[in-house]
């Protein structure tokens, strides 16, 4: 795990973590991934999302490692 996570509101994502290069992205199913090579204004992005898991869909998901 590359950062502390911080638990957040969504149906999906159980918690976020960023160390200002990878994301960390932990599911409600237990999973967690980590993507490397997240610029911050993505992370800024996923965590103001009024969705965070349409956000992580749309813009992190099949993009980053």
């Amino acid at each position: 795990m590359s950062s502390t996570l911080i638990i957040v509101n969504s149906a999906a994502i159980r918690a976020v973590g960023y160390d200002g290069h990878t994301l960390t992205v932990e599911f409600h199913t237990g999973r967690i991934y980590d993507h490397p090579g997240v610029p911050y204004s993505v992370y800024a992005g996923l965590m103001q999302a009024a969705s965070i898991g349409a956000y992580y869909n749309r813009h992190i998901r099949g993009r980053y490692r």
